[in-house]
């Protein structure tokens, strides 16, 4: 395997199809087996593609790796539900408390929170919506416009944190051709319905943290309203059932459409079709109304937990949003001065103050970067560098599993569980189950080193740290 180096914790893999560019300090670098490689590969046998690249977390995933960035002209390219994955719209969330770690060292004080969060976030995987008054048609067509304003105020009367729910997101709607919904199943919108304001289970979390300003970024986490000690909250989810189904129907789809054609790729998960085919347009805009319905999911998780901390601190208790974005989706971008559609599975965007597709209120610092570690480690905000144009400014969206769920049920004990969230010590990880035995395979010891993670993004000069964010509370999805 020829790989050129380029400096920087930048490698450029040749192999027979392509060139992958893989972004990773020689630690992490080194752990990737030859199966990330050979789906490299594989992808790469999909025609005409402009770019292609791994993120330091990367690692095996359904047809393609999860922290893949791939990257296609719109005019003549191609579109893979496997390059962006089952859970469509999956993303991060963020909101600040006026609150500091010391306002939260009480035991029982935490564990009220935990329960008053629980109340108002469904948390079973079977667990039904508390909004019954919210139209999921009106919110898989418009994202954050088509909820009713009692839960998102946008008029100028408003209080400004209430208004940065439009402002202080990466895109609040997505415009598609609502004629494509007519092919959705009812049983769908039934699931859908019932599922908006719900946590999910798996990877999917709400934590509670306090946060630790990187120094060489304090003027950026001052304009972001950061300061040492804050306690903020971190949410972790996405289209639920929504996306799920889409990923599963048309990975179908796909699959009949590639054998009509006679196209075969030996990856037997990996499907694709031109951008402009029947199959890829109706993907693509049945794919927006999944990013519709995930901005919207985890905008209504944060309105929950908001009334979960009025009600533990008071009514006058805000939690205004510092930033909602993505890391599975295609979408439009310009780069090169050219249309392209940027696959991004298990890929965060992080553009650099200036540029152009900052939101509004970032345009000055660029926009904060937000990557969740693993459960019982640190978290981190980032935010872009302009040297991100070489990856089309995507970087890692996480610390990336290192073993399957299965294997770490079998090589993991719970005694190593509760070491890593100090349980019984002073500053332990509180969370919302009774067992740790239960949520095992999400143990720390199941995924990579978030710091090996960051030290490769930045030291790829495509990142910095903003804030180190340090887990208080955990909750998890069951």
């Amino acid at each position: 395997m020829n790989t050129i180096l380029h400096g920087n914790n930048h490698r450029e893999v040749k192999l027979e199809h392509g060139d992958v560019h893989v972004f990773a300090n020689d630690e992490v670098f080194a752990s990737f087996g030859e199966r990330v490689y050979q789906m490299a590969d594989n992808n790469l046998r999909i025609p005409r593609n402009v770019y292609f690249s791994y993120t330091p977390d990367a690692h095996v995933g359904v047809g393609t790796c999860i922290g893949t960035t791939a990257v296609w002209n719109l005019a003549d390219g191609f579109v893979s539900p496997s390059i962006v994955g089952s859970d469509i719209g999956c993303g991060m969330r963020v909101h600040l408390t006026p609150l500091h770690r010391d306002d939260l060292k009480d035991k029982s004080l935490k564990r009220a929170l935990i329960e008053a969060i629980e109340a108002y976030v469904p948390t079973n995987e079977r667990g039904n919506t508390h909004f019954t008054d919210i139209r999921l048609e009106e919110v898989v067509k418009h994202g954050l416009k088509g909820l009713p304003s009692n839960y998102i105020p946008d008029t100028e009367e408003a209080p400004e944190t209430l208004r940065r729910s439009f402002s202080h997101v990466e895109k609040y709607t997505f415009e598609f051709d609502h004629s494509f919904l007519e092919q959705i199943p009812q049983k769908s919108w039934s699931r859908g319905w019932g599922q908006l304001g719900t946590l999910g289970g798996g990877n999917h979390f709400i934590e509670i943290q306090h946060i630790d300003i990187a120094e060489e970024n304090r003027e950026i986490a001052k304009a972001w309203g950061l300061f040492d000690g804050q306690v903020v909250i971190m949410i972790h989810s996405g289209s639920r059932a929504w996306g799920a189904m889409l990923g599963r129907d048309y990975t179908k789809s796909f699959k009949e459409a590639m054998y009509k054609w006679g196209i075969h790729n030996p990856e037997p998960s990996l499907v694709y079709a031109p951008i402009q085919s029947e199959e890829g347009q109706q993907y693509l805009n049945l794919m927006y109304s999944a990013l519709n319905f995930a901005v919207t999911n985890r905008h209504m998780i944060g309105f929950s937990v908001e009334q979960a901390f009025r009600d533990v601190f008071g009514s006058e208790m805000r939690t205004p949003v510092l930033y909602d974005l993505m890391h599975n989706y295609a979408l439009k971008e310009f780069h090169r001065n050219t249309p392209m559609l940027v696959h991004r599975k298990g890929a965060t965007k992080a553009l650099p103050a200036g540029h152009f597709q900052n939101p509004k209120a970032y345009r000055e610092t660029g926009h904060p970067a937000l990557i969740p570690g693993s459960m019982g480690t640190s978290s981190y905000i980032m935010v872009g560098s302009d040297a991100g144009a070489k990856n089309f400014y995507s970087i890692c969206h996480g610390a990336g599993r290192v073993r399957s769920r299965k294997a770490t049920k079998e090589l993991v004990t719970i005694d190593q569980f509760e070491q890593a969230m100090r349980v019984g010590q002073e500053d332990e990880i509180m969370v919302n189950h009774r067992s740790l035995a239960s949520i095992l395979d999400e143990c720390p010891q199941a995924y990579k080193d978030v710091d090996q993670i960051i030290d490769s993004v930045v030291g790829a000069n495509l990142a910095s740290v903003v804030a180190k964010c340090n887990p208080l509370i955990a909750i998890k999805g069951v």
